[in-house]
């Protein structure tokens, strides 16, 4: 037998199975159904408290529609994300809603001391995650810069909690002005102002050593607080005055303000919330029942412009890009969507029962 014949019979049946191999058909490669599409660049989502319905309402900037709502616990208000996004903090209640300041009202029910909190909401799943400890009746609160603290204020008890979050609970509590509201920290993270609505006074606590620094006086019912990207400025806004203090953070100190409108009845400018444009260039300004969210050039502290925007906007957000302006308008239930290359108003979007507050994330 021939070296070739013994080689090539060992070979046949080799060739043979790949030649079949070669012949079946080939499998079509997995794709795993959970996994969304990949979204567009810039885009982002928006979500909304919902005071009344107790709960979260998500937009998608896409489709600038509502795509989910999740329930978070009595009276959700202030929201916050961490550091890196993927949690949200929001403010929970059990105290019950009262009337306008000054308004005759009748007797509230008990509060619910069961439900204060701070909710921990899961950006990926969408979940309640768990609520931790938040002080009593906390309505706003704001994060320190390394995402391990809250400091929270509590409006029925003039005081502001500082609370761990890995440990789920009130780790100091320090006495502040009454009917505390804002509390928003400062660039460099160094420290906390928290305003005190009855008072009219803004409290400057140390984030490290969990101390009241000192207080200031700014002007009727501030609200809420803007600080400049440099540290060394901000603006306050007054409720009761129509007008924004400007702020020397160096100082702690009240260095002049701004008019905004006519608070009375007849103008029912309120200012409520003041955040800044990415670039720092633009406050925008909302005022409750005056409907109007106002523009600010922050070179010259000077107003420059204004649109109607809803029903009582109260929490505004901004787009990632700065184009885009939303705004919670609590009777009407709905967020408006200004576009403000035009400052027009190009969309109102339905949400839960009395829209409180915005945050805008990337994901």
């Amino acid at each position: 037998m021939s070296k070739w014949l013994v080689f090539s019979n060992r070979i046949a049946p080799i060739a043979l199975a790949s030649l079949l191999a070669s012949c079946q058909p080939t499998e079509a490669p997995k794709t795993t159904e959970s996994e969304p599409p990949p979204r567009p660049a810039g885009s982002y989502y928006v979500y909304v408290t919902n005071e009344r319905s107790d709960d979260v309402s998500i937009i998608d900037s896409v489709t600038n529609e509502v795509v989910a709502t999740v329930p978070l616990g009595k009276r959700p208000r202030g929201i916050h994300a961490s550091p890196d996004k993927q949690t949200i903090y929001v403010a929970l209640s059990g105290s019950p809603i009262a009337g306008p300041p000054g308004a005759d009202s009748k007797p509230l029910p008990p509060p619910d001391k069961s439900a204060d909190g701070i909710g921990v909401f899961d950006v990926k799943t969408k979940k309640l995650l768990k609520t931790i400890s938040g002080g009593s009746d906390p309505e706003e609160f704001s994060l320190s810069h390394d995402g391990t603290k809250l400091f929270s204020s509590n409006e029925d008890t003039a005081e502001a909690s500082v609370i761990d979050i890995a440990m789920g609970k009130v780790v100091e509590t320090l006495k502040v002005g009454e009917e505390p509201e804002g509390v928003t920290t400062s660039p460099d993270g160094k420290f906390v102002y928290v305003t005190s609505e009855q008072d009219g006074e803004i409290f400057v606590i140390d984030t490290e050593a969990h101390k009241v620094l000192k207080s200031f006086k700014v002007g009727n019912r501030p609200r809420s607080v803007g600080f400049f990207p440099d540290g060394k400025k901000a603006y306050v806004t007054r409720e009761n005055d129509g007008a924004l203090s400007i702020i020397d953070t160096v100082k702690h100190a009240k260095t002049g303000e701004i008019k905004i409108g006519d608070p009375s009845p007849a103008g029912n400018i309120k200012p409520m919330k003041v955040i800044l444009s990415p670039d720092a260039k633009t406050a925008y300004v909302s005022t409750g029942r005056g409907k109007k969210v106002f523009m600010i050039d922050t070179a010259t502290d000077k107003v420059t412009g204004s649109v109607e925007v809803g029903q009582r906007p109260w929490g505004i957000g901004l787009s990632p890009d700065g184009k885009y302006l939303y705004t919670a308008n609590g009777p009407s239930n709905d967020v408006s969507v200004v576009d403000l290359s035009t400052n027009m108003v190009v969309k109102q979007i339905k949400v839960g029962e009395s829209p409180w507050g915005i945050l805008v994330i990337e994901p």
